[in-house]
């Protein structure tokens, strides 16, 4: 069976989401501790939400000398699938597996909201079975969500098409242009502050065409690698 890792970082929330998340994909979810060395054999690596290390410095800025970073940015050099999802967006951007920085929302609040997100990136393990130029609706609570990067970086992103989601009706944190999630240049490595791993099952996830708290965009996220993974 696909194994997937999932890290907790001292203050990391949302791990048991994207383990559930893991699991209902048919992939086995991996616990993986911020101090382990080891990635006991995952095949893919998720970086879920949370404040890990609260927050402290900037957001995910200790959480990158964690010792499982290092064999993360390792294992992610060699190809290894690695999604990072809200403050794991942040942290990857401190690892430097991803360019930019976040900080502040530019309206300075807290925001939780069901946010719709146009993808645009089709060709990376996260989102191989979306369709490109589709919307869907993920729930959203960031403080720190506005990404930044200087205009070289920006258009580097947009030239080479690793843009990988970019909000649709509200850009909800001020982020430069609109992103919501980018890629690094060899795809495996993929960042975006929404949360898909909270729109994976009915009953608990935004609401969707089918009605209040049907919609389960998110779980195309865990099928796409698992499927990637598994041929």
């Amino acid at each position: 069976m696909t194994r997937i890792g999932v890290v907790t970082f001292p203050g990391t929330l949302d791990d048991r989401d994207a383990a559930r998340a893991v699991r209902l994909s048919g992939a086995e979810a991996v616990s993986l501790w911020h101090a382990d060395e080891d990635l006991h054999g995952v095949d893919a690596v998720v970086l879920p939400g949370g404040f890990s290390y609260g927050d402290y410095l900037r957001a995910g800025a200790i959480s990158r000398f964690a010792p499982v970073m290092t064999s993360i940015v390792e294992a992610a050099g060699k190809g290894m699938p690695v999604l990072g999802i809200c403050n794991g967006f942040q942290v990857l951007t401190e690892a430097h597996l991803l360019p930019g920085s976040m900080v502040k929302n530019d309206h300075l609040h807290f925001v939780c909201r069901e946010q719709q997100l146009e993808v645009e990136n089709v060709d990376t393990p996260w989102t191989r079975e979306y369709t490109r130029g589709e919307v869907i609706t993920v729930p959203l609570k960031n403080q720190d969500g506005q990404y930044v990067a200087d205009e070289h970086t920006l258009d580097e992103l947009e030239g080479e098409g690793r843009v990988v989601f970019r909000y649709r009706g509200w850009n909800p944190n001020g982020s430069r242009r609109d992103i919501a999630g980018i890629c690094n240049a060899a795809g495996n490595v993929v960042g975006l502050m929404p949360h898909p791993e909270h729109a994976v099952e009915p009953g608990f996830g935004p609401d969707g065409p089918r009605g209040p708290r049907t919609g389960t965009d998110g779980m195309r996220f865990f099928t796409s690698v698992l499927h990637t993974l598994v041929g």
